[in-house]
């Protein structure tokens, strides 16, 4: 029974040989199984959900360490999540790459960066994570490098370079860690026993430097201050779908593998009050202000959209540094969000480029008369990403918020909903002229000109989906409440 817990890594893997079992003259027979075979990877995703105490040791490196996977409550949400944005990218794919050239390519590296990602979210011990988290700033620089322009290919440089400064300081932490405890694998949400109360007998300055320097290097991939500048060079030369799964998908590996270290290996409560989790907000705030600032400050699309991700993902470093339940809670909540919005996002902008080549703010000047479906889409999603009731960006803001104020942290307690605010403010002065002139400017007749089904039709449901989860996301909230151990 504990096989099951690699099947959707193995269907995973099998699409990647599919998409070189099928010549380019095949090329709908290869995208159907390649569909397929994601939608598998999906529903074992969800099986696995249901299912409870799967665990599998795959090899023992040494006595004390192995490559270990185990489903628990984090790793379901992640796997879900994961496989079913990965599922609704790759069919808009289908369509956009046909404009693009060395598409099997793309796939082989969208498949098998999908591949380590789930292996992330399974991964059992500190071991397992640490290599899913390399090889997937492996197999997803070739995203950014796609198009092999001089641009690209400086941009997947930066990248790399940034994702291994950042995978060195965590590598640096974990040697510690692993050093004193001579344990690798995660407790149950709360940290292992000998973090806490009581409990922990080592060096506590030393450990607080080691787990700042792990946060701050997990940290990189979600792009926080100040390892943060691979993210607005890479989106923009990077295909729209490599974007929106940069963007939506691969930045939370970060978040995960942050989640675990701090929630289930060390715990909350062994930095709780120090001044780890003061410097953990004070980075993550900065990265909220200054990521929508620069946002409202740029005209080229796809980076603007670059930094309102800087700025968003910080929300969820936000909920998870203030330690409590509602906050915690706010963060997965935002979790679900900004995927959801971001990919609708980042797909629209990629419609853009597709259909006209636009690229620039100032050239969407009636837009949403010429593409009435995918705009509203855009306009629901930035709503969304506003904070706007009704929405599911709204939700995971409002716990956030509260949980900031309930926390009685000095100071933050404060600061924390008045950044939130200013940041809400920014980002509806950064997305909303486009559908206002998109939809309202200009006397000129236009003729509708929309893309095709394959391409706006995801871009409805992930909006269908974030008015869903903001009108009724009470299955959500028990989901992540029961992650956590809430009744």
């Amino acid at each position: 029974m504990n096989i099951l817990i690699i099947i959707p890594l193995l269907l995973s893997l099998l699409a990647v040989f599919s998409v070189y079992l099928f010549k380019d003259s095949k090329r709908k027979v290869k995208n159907i199984v390649i569909a397929t075979l994601v939608s598998l990877t999906l529903i074992a995703c969800i099986v696995n959900a249901c299912l409870s105490n799967l665990s599998l040791d795959i090899i023992n490196i040494t006595p004390t360490l192995t490559l270990s996977y185990r489903v628990d409550g984090l790793s379901k949400f992640f796997s879900i999540a994961i496989s079913f944005v990965w599922l609704i990218v790759t069919i808009y794919t289908f369509e956009y790459i046909k404009h693009e050239k060395n598409e099997n390519r793309f796939y082989t590296f969208s498949l098998l960066t999908l591949t380590m990602l789930l292996s992330l979210s399974y991964s059992a011990n500190l071991v397992t994570m640490y290599l899913s988290f390399e090889m997937i700033t492996l197999l997803s620089m070739p995203l950014v490098l796609h198009s092999l322009t001089k641009e690209s290919i400086a941009a997947a440089k930066k990248y790399l370079f940034y994702s291994i400064a950042g995978a060195f300081l965590a590598l640096l932490g974990i040697f510690v860690l692993v050093n004193y405890t001579g344990n690798v694998s995660f407790g149950d949400f709360g940290g292992l026993e000998m973090f806490k109360d009581g409990n922990f007998t080592g060096n506590k300055n030393l450990f607080h430097v080691v787990i700042f320097l792990l946060i701050v290097g997990f940290a990189t991939k979600a792009g926080m201050f100040p390892l943060h500048g691979w993210l607005p060079v890479a989106h923009p030369v990077a295909p729209s779908p490599a974007s929106a799964l940069l963007s939506g998908v691969i930045t939370k590996a970060g978040v995960i593998a942050i989640i675990r270290v701090v929630y289930y290996y060390v715990g909350p409560s062994f930095i709780s009050g120090t001044w780890v989790q003061y410097a953990w907000l004070a980075l993550a705030l900065f990265t909220v202000f200054m990521g929508s600032l620069l946002a409202a400050l740029e005209k080229v699309f796809k980076k603007r959209l670059a930094y309102s991700s800087v700025s968003q993902i910080s929300y969820i470093f936000v909920g998870l540094a203030v330690l409590t339940e509602v906050s915690f809670m706010g963060a997965l909540l935002h979790v679900a969000a900004h995927m959801l919005i971001k990919v609708c996002l980042f797909l629209f902008a990629g419609e853009l480029i597709y259909k006209f080549g636009k690229h620039n703010v100032s050239e969407l000047r009636g837009i949403g008369k010429i593409m009435p479906i995918s705009s509203w889409c855009y306009t629901i999603a930035s709503l969304g990403l506003i904070g706007i009731p009704l929405t599911a960006g709204f939700i995971s803001k409002w716990y956030l918020a509260t949980g900031a104020v309930s926390s009685s942290l000095p100071v933050f307690s404060y600061l924390i909903p008045i950044i939130l605010l200013v940041s809400a403010i920014l980002t509806a002065g950064y997305l909303l002229p486009i559908t206002f002139n998109g939809f309202f400017v200009g006397e000129e007749k236009y003729e509708k000109d929309e893309v095709k089904p394959l391409m706006y039709t995801p871009l409805i449901v992930l909006s269908t989906l974030i008015v869903l989860i903001g009108v009724y996301s009470e299955p959500l909230i028990n989901f992540i409440k029961l992650i956590m151990g809430i009744n």
